[in-house]
């Protein structure tokens, strides 16, 4: 599959003239537990950047772009931190002609626009944007972390856990079998249990 069976239609000029302009390798992959994409430069010295194939179009073509902006700031400025101002700056311009209601949904826009005016490392600590970009839906057969009551059992990546109180972002959650607490975020997707 190609990646434009994986970006919504209209933004697909654009997504070709930034893989024309830069020169970098696309690789969808298999979904990652710890993240959406990475870049990344090779031995020989040619650049890669891979993106999971389970992301919705929205989300997909989020992270590529995130993953984008670090290759040119790469390129632009060397050794610099990889979320600090230089990547931002280059972010929210390539992000610029996306924010546009023939690419992104109403529903999305919104939570998009001010993400993007502090971008941090993953999409998913911005917990409105997050839930926008999954349409306000978890996957069948689980329920966002929110969604399980105060006490109420859970699995996650086949442990038990019991929800515990709300910290400022993330959830307290006790795993039965070890008695440890763990934290949450908010948009965690777990399988009830009854």
């Amino acid at each position: 599959m190609s990646y434009q069976d994986f970006v919504p239609k209209k933004a697909i000029p654009y997504v070709e003239f930034l893989i024309q302009q830069h020169n970098f390798t696309l690789k969808i992959v298999n979904q990652r537990q710890t993240k959406h994409g990475d870049f990344r430069s090779l031995p020989d010295g040619r650049f890669q950047i891979t993106v999971n194939n389970n992301l919705n179009k929205f989300q997909f073509l989020l992270t590529l772009v995130h993953e984008i902006a670090h290759h040119v700031t790469h390129q632009k400025f060397g050794k610099v931190q990889p979320h600090g101002k230089e990547w931002k700056a280059v972010f929210q311009h390539l992000m610029l002609p996306f924010l546009n209601p023939d690419i992104y949904p109403n529903a999305i826009l919104p939570y998009l626009a001010n993400y993007l005016k502090n971008p941090k490392a993953s999409t998913d600590s911005d917990a409105k944007l997050a839930l926008a970009l999954k349409g306000n839906a978890a996957e069948s057969g689980k329920a966002f972390i929110f969604n399980i009551p105060l006490g109420g059992l859970f699995i996650f990546k086949n442990t038990l856990y019991k929800r515990g109180n709300k910290r400022r972002t993330r959830f307290e959650c006790l795993e039965l079998s070890s008695k440890k607490v763990y934290l949450f975020n908010q948009n965690v997707e777990v399988i009830p249990h009854q």
